[in-house]
């Protein structure tokens, strides 16, 4: 059997943690219970998101792209076994991010590798930087 004293002796540090998020905005704690956790990115030629889903495999996610939303989803399965404790939590996610710029759809391409989803969602030539040449 495993007992957990911890949670006895971090009470102070949890209850002042309490207070400090009761006075954060509304945004900041919602960002804190979003699954999976993201980085989102860009550089010239594509938007990256990293999303961390360890555990889950390729195969209980669900990446759709629209025409400005990039939606993804998921089920987080229990293991088998007796748990005396189990932070994680179980269940369905999903995040949907509106995508502001416009993306070759038919390009996006999403890989999952040591519990990391990364998807690259390339962006449309017609909002790539080009670079413009002076005539004389």
């Amino acid at each position: 059997m495993v007992i957990d004293f911890g949670t006895l002796y971090d009470f102070p540090r949890d209850l002042n943690r309490f207070f400090e998020e009761m006075m954060q905005p509304i945004s900041i704690s919602q960002r804190r219970t979003s699954y999976p956790p993201v980085n989102v990115s860009e550089d010239a030629n594509a938007l990256y998101i990293h999303a961390c889903v360890p555990g889950i495999a390729m195969d209980e996610l669900d990446i759709t792209v629209t025409e400005n939303d990039l939606v993804i989803k998921g089920v987080r399965k229990a293991d088998e076994g007796r748990y005396y404790r189990q932070e994680r939590g179980l269940g369905a996610f999903q995040r949907i991010f509106n995508i502001t710029t416009n993306i070759d759809r038919d390009n996006v391409k999403a890989t999952l590798k040591n519990g990391i989803l990364e998807i690259v969602l390339p962006k449309a030539e017609a909002v790539k930087p080009r670079k413009i040449s002076i005539s004389a």
